[in-house]
C-alpha cells in the first residue's frame, strides 16, 4: 500500500483516494511483472486508469471494482 494514504476514522484508508502508481498495482495484484499492467493498458482490459501528467496512476477504488466485475465474469 503506497505511504500516502488518506485514513479514515476508523484507521482504513478510503480507498477513493488512495492512488497506486503502475509498479504499486502490479505489486499490490502480485503480479510476475509490472509488463502486464502495461499490457492491460494498451489493451484496455485492467482497472481504469488516469494520467497525472504523463504518469499513468490507479485509484484503489477503480482496481476493486475492477476485481469484483473480474469474480463475477468467472462465476457466470
Amino acid at each position: 500500500m503506497p505511504k500516502n494514504t488518506a485514513l479514515l476514522s476508523d484507521g482504513l484508508a478510503d480507498p477513493r483516494l488512495v492512488v497506486l502508481t503502475c509498479e504499486e498495482l502490479a505489486d499490490f495484484l502480485k503480479l510476475p511483472s509490472v509488463e502486464t499492467v502495461y499490457q492491460w493498458r494498451r489493451k484496455r482490459t485492467g482497472p481504469e486508469g488516469f494520467r497525472a501528467g504523463r504518469h499513468v496512476r490507479y485509484t484503489l477504488a477503480s482496481v476493486l471494482a475492477w476485481m469484483d466485475s473480474q469474480a463475477r465474469q468467472d462465476a457466470a
